[in-house]
């Protein structure tokens, strides 16, 4: 099973995103704070507001969607793959998670993209440095970036018996661009509240709930039918 996760699971959380307050993320433009020119104009600025966000996850929990995807390595092998950059699944337990748009809990060397750091603290301050003298920025995939980690997704995408989709609109590539590689005998699932089954190809099974009700539903009716 591969479970697709989006910004609609970590709502319910607590945690916010951009696309709720029209294309801000707390008053500021994604082109401002999300970006690599953003980082190259003012890197103390993009600093500050990962620093905020990261609080913001620090202090947030898991909910019922996430602790429920857990249950389903009951029976199933699952793999999560998720647009998010916060860390709910893994503190949630679940066992396999790729990240596509980074981890905003690790760090990682503005020059060498392959040193990766672990953050114990929730900062990352101008003139923290990676051990071969880089500055530190944070672990994510702006906009404007490649996606290093979508090879491996598609590759997990492409084993798929179930492909369960949560809490995304389906509007971001090339993340959204996974459900083309899906095995034609694949079953696909769709739980969204705003989910609208007909504009949705006729294959796909929807779930018109919100994350925390409508996962922990649907994991114990997969449960029952298959293990």
């Amino acid at each position: 099973m591969v479970v697709f996760t989006g910004a609609g699971i970590s709502a319910e959380s607590g945690i916010k995103t951009f696309r709720d307050s029209g294309g801000l993320w707390e008053n500021y433009a994604v082109e401002d704070v999300a970006t690599p020119h953003a980082w190259y104009k003012n890197p103390e600025l993009v600093l500050e507001f990962y620093n905020q966000r990261r609080k913001q996850v620090i202090s947030a929990k898991p909910n019922a969607a996430h602790l429920s995807l857990v249950e389903l390595e009951k029976g199933f092998e699952v793999v999560v793959i998720t647009q998010n950059i916060d860390d709910l699944h893994e503190r949630a337990g679940s066992s396999q998670v790729v990240h596509l748009h980074g981890e905003i809990m690790k760090s990682r060397s503005s020059l060498n993209p392959s040193l990766i750091y672990q953050m114990e603290g929730d900062s990352i301050l101008l003139g923290d440095k990676c051990e071969r003298g880089s500055q530190l920025r944070p672990h994510i995939v702006w906009f404007g970036e490649s996606v290093p980690m979508m090879d491996k997704a598609i590759e997990i995408t492409e084993k798929a018996d179930i492909f369960l989709v949560i809490g995304t609109s389906l509007a971001v590539y090339p993340a959204a661009s996974l459900l083309q590689f899906t095995p034609e005998h694949t079953m696909t699932i769709l739980i969204d509240p705003n989910a609208n089954a007909d504009e949705l190809p006729t294959h796909f099974t929807v779930v018109a709930e919100n994350a925390a009700y409508g996962v922990p539903q649907l994991v114990k009716k997969l449960l029952k039918a298959y293990v």
